[in-house]
C-alpha cells in the first residue's frame, strides 16, 4: 500500500482566490463614514426571557377530577411593551386560560411572560412592529410550554394551545388605532423616541 498523498496550496501563489468581475473588492460600502467604534447599524435582539407572574387555581379540586363533561376554554391575551432602560424594552406576553365546564370552573391559569429586547437605531415604525408582533411571536411558544407544565401540574392533561398570529392581529389593531387617530382619538405613543 502507498501512503496517501495530500495535495497542499503553493503558498507562493499570488493568483486571486476568485475572477475580479462579481466580487466584491470594496467592503467600505458606507459612504457616510463614521468614525471608528460609531454604532450606526440597526440592531435588534432578545436578550433574555423569563416568567414574570405565575398563578394557577384549580378551584373545584378534587371534585372537579370526577366531571365526565370536558371544559370549554376561554383563552385572553395582551401584548404590552416597557422602556426598561435605555435601548431595552420588556415585552409582557400576558394570558389567562380558563376552562369551565357545566359544574363550574376546572382551573385558571394567568401568566406574565416577558422577554427584554434591545433595540437600537431602529426607526419608530419597525421598532413598534417587532415589540408588538415579532417579539410576542418569539417568546410564544415559552409561554405556552409554561401553560402546558401548569396545567400538568394541576392534574390536567397538558394544554396545548394553537399558535397565534400575531403579524396579522398587529395588522389590524395597527389599522383599528389608525382610524381612531383619524376620528380624533388618542394618538399612537412611540416606543423609541425615533418618531
Amino acid at each position: 500500500m502507498r501512503p496517501a498523498q495530500f495535495l497542499l496550496p503553493d503558498l507562493k501563489d499570488t493568483r486571486p482566490m476568485a475572477d475580479e468581475e462579481g466580487v466584491l473588492t470594496n467592503l467600505d460600502n458606507h459612504s457616510d463614514a463614521q468614525p471608528n467604534g460609531v454604532d450606526t447599524q440597526p440592531t435588534i435582539g432578545l436578550i433574555t426571557q423569563y416568567v414574570k407572574d405565575l398563578s394557577v387555581e384549580n378551584p373545584n379540586a378534587p371534585d372537579v377530577f370526577q366531571w365526565a363533561e370536558p371544559p370549554q376554554l376561554d383563552v385572553q391575551f395582551n401584548i404590552g411593551a416597557e422602556p426598561v432602560g435605555t435601548d431595552v424594552h420588556e415585552v409582557i406576553l400576558k394570558m389567562t386560560i380558563t376552562a369551565t365546564a357545566p359544574r363550574g370552573k376546572a382551573y385558571i391559569v394567568d401568566l406574565a411572560f416577558c422577554g427584554l429586547v434591545g433595540m437600537r437605531n431602529v426607526p419608530e415604525e419597525q421598532a413598534h412592529a417587532f415589540l408588538y408582533a415579532e417579539a410576542p411571536r418569539l417568546l410564544f411558544p415559552f409561554a405556552r410550554r409554561v401553560v402546558a407544565d401548569a396545567v400538568r401540574d394541576a392534574g390536567f392533561p397538558p394544554l396545548m394551545l394553537d399558535p397565534i398570529d400575531f403579524g396579522g392581529l398587529y395588522v389590524q389593531r395597527l389599522q383599528a388605532r389608525r382610524a381612531e387617530e383619524a376620528a380624533g382619538g388618542p394618538p399612537i405613543v412611540p416606543v423609541t423616541g425615533n418618531a
